[in-house]
């Protein structure tokens, strides 16, 4: 079984280990599931989400992965990268949802980049949680980081936390 690369990706441990790279509105901030006018999630063992604001908040790890254990040689094998995040919003306020995730070589180039159009949630449709998945193959020699990064932000500009719920995110490598 492949181990998730990403440090506290439920929030368990507040922010540690995430650079805020866009922190606006009333910033970044972790809830305890299902949050008000929230939703369940699907797996029982998730307690915390992060969720945005009325600007747009953005977060990331950069993953090391020679740092992780990972030889060189390996790495260049191209071995297949499957990341998943899970998103949600509320049933009272619509918010939008954006991820990228990118494949870098030594010098912090991008080799591969996933990065889907942005998600505007309808809380009168649906806003339950939802998972997107990707999985990299054939990106080329020379993988030696990963940058992961996602975010959003509510569509009322509502003071509070009213944006996109996110948790769960992995970054695993099939080797």
């Amino acid at each position: 079984m492949a181990r998730n690369l990403l440090k506290n990706p439920f929030g368990e441990e507040e922010v540690e280990f995430w650079e805020m790279t866009e922190n606006g509105g009333n910033q970044w901030k972790v809830e305890d599931l299902p949050g008000d006018c929230g939703h369940a999630h699907c797996d029982d063992s998730v307690k915390k989400y992060f969720v945005t604001s009325y600007e747009l908040c953005l977060k990331r790890q950069v993953v090391d992965l020679l740092e992780e254990g990972y030889s060189a040689e390996d790495l260049d094998s191209q071995p297949p990268v499957t990341v998943e995040d899970w998103y949600s919003g509320r049933t009272d306020c619509g918010c939008t949802y954006q991820l990228t995730v990118s494949l870098l070589d030594e010098n912090e180039e991008v080799l591969q980049e996933f990065k889907p159009e942005e998600v505007t949630l309808d809380p009168d449709i649906d806003s339950s949680w939802r998972k997107v998945s990707h999985t990299f193959e054939d990106y080329g020699p020379g993988l030696r980081f990963i940058s992961f990064e996602h975010g959003g932000q509510d569509t009322k500009y509502w003071n509070g936390w009213f944006g996109v719920r996110v948790t769960g995110s992995s970054v695993t490598i099939q080797l």
